[in-house]
């Protein structure tokens, strides 16, 4: 039987018991870790995107987005309360609806991570160009090193982002000697990135003339952009879902909670609205200033962001000053409308932040990595441990050598979009999983509970297929075919050296670092 094989929650939480974390945080905490967590890349990155697949109806995009974050998050508090160790959904997957569709989850966020650090790195990498070589060093770099060639969508002339490859690979050399984040720089970090982005709103909100045209029409490709072509408001949501991710903090936190069943709800909830307001403000600003519309191909219809086509077009003088054609969207905006010091300084707030965020999505892939190989679906070499740093080195050095391919050769935009559909799988396979183990094990202490379950849950998996099937085409074939992929390695490899199926549950725990062994009866071929 292919789906027989189910980790013993009882083996998962003995070690996670060991914790003893003391019940602190309030909901106004909660609240502030979120927005902490939540603010950053993609409203860095992505702004030009989405206004390029949705228009003025980029607002609406990131309500439909926050949307579905937010029933989302209620689903991942949950379960993220009741399971508290390394692995994130796959873990959780693997505790309720078992081994088969918990790999599928790994798989899927191998690659999430991957490429979300590599959408990153070409983000940091457009504000690197732009606000430090260009308008402070006065140097222009090349296209042929500043981006990816035209053939996998990036700019006539480009050949390498050098910038984002040398990023990527400086970033995981910090993690192979094993560098972490200070929790005191990380919390400057995102005072820096909330206090940018709020002078944006004031200085965009104040000074553009939001006149009509700006705004007309308010959705040129319509709310649904047709299945496949990844535009209109949903096309443009699914990619600004990218924007959201990292609310999982908030999750995480719910064993360190007083009274989580009050204060997680809030700190989900309360910091989800307050990004999604703040997200729709900074568009709202940057349309009524530069205007949002699209660029639009002869059939009357946006070209599709990340193509040749729009490459081309961008690099036409008339749309020079183009919102849907920056690189570093939101600097761009203030130079624009003369407020170029302030926009410099913008852009050196995410010069510094997005960094920060390449290392945790690195590092977030390589712990899924490792886990998974702890639990023998992957070749145990690649947990090995380097004898002087500590760190999982072979699997660092591997997720940064792809993450640093993805940089250099691929535009934004497709790496989110690709990313993204990993993301949404995960989300939904977690909302399965929290039904799930309300039918197998409704009597199981959960210090955080999903109110109306049967309602939010169902409501998560609608959300996440909606945005899915509003990706463009090659995103949404890009996860079945890497699943395929999985599924060979699964079946060839996986399921025979699984320490499950061989009649052992190891649990590995992060944070207490202890291993705990327990036998059981190896299930039934």
């Amino acid at each position: 039987m292919i789906l027989d094989r189910v980790k013993p929650l009882d083996a998962i939480l003995a070690t996670a018991e060991k914790k003893s974390l003391k019940r602190t945080l309030g909901w106004l905490q909660l609240t502030l870790l979120g927005i902490g967590c939540v603010i950053g890349t993609g409203i860095f990155v992505l702004t030009a995107v989405g206004a390029q697949k949705a228009g003025p109806g980029l607002m609406v995009a990131f309500a439909v987005a926050g949307a579905v974050c937010i029933v989302a998050a209620l689903c991942y508090a949950e379960i993220a309360a009741m399971i508290p160790v390394a692995g994130s959904a796959y873990t959780y997957s693997y505790a309720s609806i078992g081994e088969f569709f918990a790999w599928t989850v790994g798989w899927a966020l191998i690659m999430e991570y991957a490429i979300a650090a590599s959408a990153v790195s070409v983000g940091w990498s457009g504000y690197f160009s732009g606000t430090i070589l260009n308008e402070f060093l006065g140097i222009h770099l090349p296209t042929w090193l500043s981006a990816g060639p035209l053939a996998f969508g990036g700019v006539e002339g480009g050949f390498i982002n050098l910038p984002a490859a040398v990023i990527a690979l400086l970033v995981t050399w910090l993690l192979v000697i094993g560098t972490s984040e200070s929790a005191k720089v990380n919390a400057i970090l995102v005072a820096i990135k909330v206090t940018a982005l709020t002078a944006f709103i004031a200085l965009t909100l104040t000074s553009g003339d939001f006149s009509a045209d700006k705004f007309n029409p308010f959705l040129p490709a319509g709310l649904f952009g047709g299945w496949g072509t990844g535009v209109g408001a949903l096309g443009a949501a699914a990619t600004m879902f990218f924007a959201y991710v990292g609310f999982d903090a908030v999750s995480t936190a719910a064993e360190e909670t007083k009274n989580p069943q009050r204060n997680v709800p809030i700190g989900l909830v309360a910091s989800l609205l307050f990004c999604t307001v703040f997200y729709i403000l900074v568009a709202a600003g940057a349309i009524g200033t530069l205007g949002g519309q699209p660029i639009m191909d002869a059939m009357g219809f946006p070209v599709e962001a990340g193509s040749p086509e729009l490459a081309r077009q961008c690099a036409m003088p008339e749309h020079a000053e183009a919102l849907v054609c920056s690189k570093e969207a939101l600097a761009h905006v203030l130079r624009v409308i003369g407020f170029s010091g302030i926009g410099n300084m913008l852009g050196i707030a995410a010069f510094l932040a997005l960094p920060s965020v390449i290392l945790v999505l690195i590092f977030g892939q390589t712990r899924i990595f490792f886990v998974m190989s702890r639990d023998g679906l992957l070749p145990e070499k690649l947990s090995t441990v380097h004898p002087k740093y500590r760190t999982p080195h072979v699997v660092t050095m591997m997720t940064g050598a792809a993450v640093a391919l993805g940089a250099a050769f691929f535009p934004v935009g497709q790496l989110a979009d690709i990313s993204n559909a990993g993301t949404l799988y995960a989300f939904l396979m977690v909302a399965v999983a929290v039904m799930v183990l309300r039918v197998k094990d409704p009597n199981r202490q959960r210090h955080f509970k999903v109110p109306g379950v049967w309602i939010i849950a169902p409501l998560t998996i609608i959300g996440c297929v909606l945005l899915f099937f509003n990706l463009p085409s090659a995103a949404m074939l890009f996860l079945p075919g890497w699943g395929i992929l999985g599924l060979f390695v699964y079946f060839l490899y996986s399921r025979g050296h699984s320490h499950l199926g061989r009649g052992i549950v190891e649990v590995v725990d992060d944070v207490a670092g202890e291993e705990l062994q327990i036998p059981i009866h190896p299930p039934g071929e």
